[in-house]
């Protein structure tokens, strides 16, 4: 049995977006196996109280508050710090006191850090005379993630602001992130796709890939469903999150106006915390609903006719898309936005096109047939990104 810490950018339970539901089917799978330790930031949004769900599970846990930073603060650290502005989110001088503590007091064999902005507190782990070894979870690259962004923003005169911000977060995340991978005891990647860009930057890499996942069974037995205007298209993430705020832009804008000529009852329903100011505008549109932070997504999502994946920007792969398939819905996505799923074209519907996003959105709300055999290869698809059939290979790692 090893003893492990584990880094968390924020409390992983209750699982309600994609970094949480991660870090909570890993931290619940280790647990079996291993001795634990939590050090995580709570956003304010959260109880600062660890919930019952983890205390139960492991050894011990502390919760520390995330940092918050100035548009100031962040334009000076632009100029003056040569590090990713991604690192610096989560500067806090409580958290690295309560690190300090823990690593003085107790020997662990493995720090697991959960993502690229808790990278900096490993130069405390590596600086002990006897360090742990480190498992860097990489659960983006995220220098693909602005690479991405700057393509996007600098055909657009616009955004070319943003395309700047992009261009050299791109460069700086680059070099961060190949030298936190060369250091790392053991680099995971959540998709072949990640693990091969990952080598693009040093070919001496060999990430262990550990796909995002699920337990699929507590969403296959959810039965509780929203009341929506039927039909209805869902989509959920975290609503501050650039990828998730640019996707249902694009498809109130380039979508949405045909599968509301053709079905001028259907609803969309953008369900997620914080919303962004951009999303403001979409709120006057016939048929939309922004509904802000809920207590439970999976409610939208088994009352959901078609669930909408229209991504453009972004990486890894999207839970997003395993919680709506282990429900069984019929799933319309972006190729992006179903990257990093060697299966997706045979478990939903790929379209890039508008015209094909909204007529395949429409097809599916109208016949039943199809809806329910799409249904049907989308909960095959979710049994193979169970956390039961994707662990064991990291447990045997320990």
């Amino acid at each position: 049995m090893a003893h492990l810490l584990m880094l968390t950018p924020q409390v992983p339970y209750p699982p309600r977006q994609g970094t949480a539901l991660r870090n909570w089917g890993l931290l619940r799978g280790l647990a079996t196996q291993h001795q634990i330790s939590l050090l995580s930031f709570f956003a304010p949004d959260q109880d600062p109280i660890a919930p019952a769900a983890i205390t139960g599970i492991v050894e011990r846990v502390v919760l520390i508050p995330q940092p918050t930073r100035t548009i100031q603060e962040r334009l000076r650290d632009l100029l003056t710090n040569p590090r990713p502005d991604l690192t610096l989110r989560l500067k806090s001088a409580a958290f690295q006191t309560q690190l300090v503590d823990w690593l003085e007091r107790f020997k662990f064999d493995w720090v697991q850090v959960e993502g690229l902005e808790l990278a900096p507190y490993l130069e405390t782990v590596w600086a002990r005379p006897s360090p742990p070894r480190v498992i860097f979870d990489d659960h983006n690259c995220e220098y693909v993630l602005q690479k991405r962004a700057f393509v996007t923003d600098i055909q657009h005169p616009m955004r070319w602001i943003g395309a700047a911000y992009s261009f050299v977060q791109w460069r700086r995340l680059y070099r961060y992130e190949r030298d936190i991978c060369r250091r790392a005891d053991l680099v995971v990647a959540v998709s072949g796709a990640d693990a091969r860009v990952l080598r693009v930057m040093d070919v001496q890499l060999a990430p262990l890939v550990v796909p995002n996942g699920i337990h699929v069974a507590e969403y296959a037995h959810f039965t509780q469903a929203e009341s929506l205007q039927q039909p209805a298209f869902v989509f959920t993430g975290t609503m501050d999150f650039r990828p998730n705020v640019d996707g249902v832009l694009w498809f109130a804008d380039h979508v949405w106006p045909s599968i509301r000529e053709a079905l001028p009852s259907a609803s969309f329903y953008i369900v997620g915390r914080r919303p962004h100011a951009r999303l403001d505008a979409l709120r006057e549109l016939p048929g939309i609903v922004i509904t802000g932070g809920v207590l439970e997504t999976r409610s939208y999502i088994r009352a959901a006719a078609v669930y909408v994946v229209p991504l453009w920007v972004g990486g890894g792969t999207r839970l997003k898309i395993l919680e709506a398939a282990a429900m069984g819905k019929a799933i319309v996505s972006t190729t992006l936005g179903a990257e990093g799923f060697p299966q997706a074209c045979e478990a939903m519907v790929l379209a890039d096109d508008p015209v094909a996003f909204a007529d395949a959105c429409i097809r599916l709300s109208l016949d039943a047939v199809v809806r329910e055999q799409q249904n049907e290869k989308a909960i095959a698809f979710a049994s193979m990104y169970d956390w039961d059939v994707l662990l064991p290979t990291l447990l045997e790692k320990l």
